[in-house]
């Protein structure tokens, strides 16, 4: 058990020396403005304290680095999760709206339905209304042939009683002869 973390913590400084070693060959070397610029240059009589400061400052970058690549990739996961939600929010809200332009023309065409029926309805009852009037009109003019035929035979018959010179025998229900 030991061996194996000793073995790991090996393994894991050899992989942290190689990415340090990768990073110095990726940042490139500042250039200085001025040629006349002063560099001071602090030597240790101990080496080995440099050497710890420069491991602890590129264990410093290191850490930076990893952080400042996490904070990328937090904020690409959240622009990506917004992207993502306007999209689905979007399709959503176009489904809704398509489904109520076609609830919207359902609606419209059940109301053409409707008044079809209602003008159709209407037309039978202004059939069924001139129809009666004919109706009416028909039974007025045989109520006034009736009544100008019985008029007449009236006008006959007192002609006729007239003539022979006696009284009708049916007056009004009340003489009898």
């Amino acid at each position: 058990m030991a061996a194996e973390e000793a073995n790991k913590v090996e393994v894991e400084t050899t992989t942290a020396t190689k990415d340090i070693a990768e990073e110095k060959a990726i940042v490139p070397v500042p250039v200085p403005d001025n040629s006349k610029a002063i560099v001071a240059v602090v030597k240790d009589a101990e080496g080995t304290r440099g050497s710890s400061e420069r491991d602890a400052y590129l264990t410093k970058i290191m850490s930076e680095k990893r952080t400042t690549l996490i904070n990328a990739w937090e904020e690409s996961e959240k622009a990506r999760a917004e992207n993502r939600a306007a999209k689905n929010l979007s399709f959503i809200t176009s489904w809704e709206h398509a489904k109520e332009a076609e609830m919207e023309a359902e609606l419209k065409k059940i109301e053409e339905q409707l008044e079809k029926k209602k003008a159709a309805y209407k037309e039978k009852l202004k059939n069924k209304l001139a129809m009666l009037h004919k109706s009416a009109e028909e039974k007025r003019a045989m109520a006034e042939a009736k009544r100008g035929e019985e008029i007449i035979m009236a006008e006959e018959m007192a002609a006729k009683y007239r003539a022979k010179g006696e009284a009708p025998t049916k007056l009004f229900g009340l003489l009898k002869a």
